[in-house]
C-alpha cells in the first residue's frame, strides 16, 4: 500500500468514525479524542490530516458528494450532476441536519460555496464557447457568485424543509432556471463586452 493509499484509508476511517458519532450526538459534542480513540491513532495523526472537526467534516462531504458531482460533464449532463445532489441529501438527511443544526445555514451555504462555484464558472466557460462570445471578466465573476449563492441557499432550505417542493420539483425548477436563465443573461451581454 503506498503513503497516498494509507492516507485515503486513515482519512477515510476517521469520516467513518465521524458519521457513527454525527448519528447519536450532536457535531458540537463530538470530540477528536473520541475520533481518535474510535479509529485507533492518536491525536497527532488526526491534526496532520485536519484542523479540527469541521475540516474532517468538510472533506467527508467533499469526498462523498461534491467531487463525484465534478466527474460529471455539467455542460450535458447537469440535469444527472442535480439528481445525484439531490440523491445525495436524501440519503444523508441525518448527517446533513446535523451538520445544519451544528453550524446553522449560513454555515451549511459556505460548505458548498467553493465547488458551486468551481462548476458554474465550467457551465458558464461551456456556454461562452458554445454560444460563441465573450464577457467582461467582472461580469463572469458575478455571474458565477449569483448562482453559487442561489444554487447554494436553494438547495440548503429545501434540505431543511422538505414540504415546499418535492425532489422532482426541485430537481426540474433547478435545471429549467439555470439552462434558461443562464444563456438569457450571456446573450445579453453585448453592452458589457471588455
Amino acid at each position: 500500500m503506498t503513503h497516498a493509499d494509507k492516507s485515503l484509508h486513515t482519512k477515510q476511517t476517521m469520516a467513518a468514525s465521524l458519521k457513527k458519532f454525527m448519528t447519536v450526538k450532536p457535531l458540537s459534542k463530538i470530540t477528536v479524542s473520541e475520533i481518535c480513540t474510535s479509529c485507533s491513532i492518536n491525536r497527532k495523526t488526526f491534526y496532520y490530516y485536519f484542523e479540527d472537526i469541521y475540516g474532517l467534516l468538510h472533506w467527508m462531504l467533499e469526498q462523498e458528494a461534491l467531487e463525484v458531482f465534478k466527474q460529471f460533464n455539467l455542460l450535458t449532463d447537469y440535469e444527472e450532476a442535480i439528481c445525484y445532489i439531490i440523491d445525495y441529501v436524501d440519503n444523508n438527511k441525518h448527517i446533513l441536519n446535523c451538520v445544519y443544526d451544528s453550524i446553522g445555514r449560513e454555515g451549511m451555504k459556505r460548505f458548498f460555496l467553493s465547488d458551486f462555484h468551481v462548476s458554474l464558472n465550467v457551465i458558464i466557460e461551456g456556454l461562452l464557447k458554445e454560444m460563441n462570445i465573450k464577457i467582461d471578466l467582472t461580469y463572469k465573476q458575478f455571474l458565477c457568485e449569483f448562482y453559487t449563492n442561489a444554487l447554494s441557499g436553494i438547495l440548503t432550505d429545501w434540505f431543511h424543509d422538505r414540504t415546499v417542493r418535492t425532489r422532482e420539483e426541485m430537481i426540474h425548477y433547478i435545471v429549467l432556471t439555470v439552462r434558461t436563465s443562464l444563456k438569457g443573461a450571456l446573450s445579453g451581454t453585448d453592452s458589457i463586452v471588455g
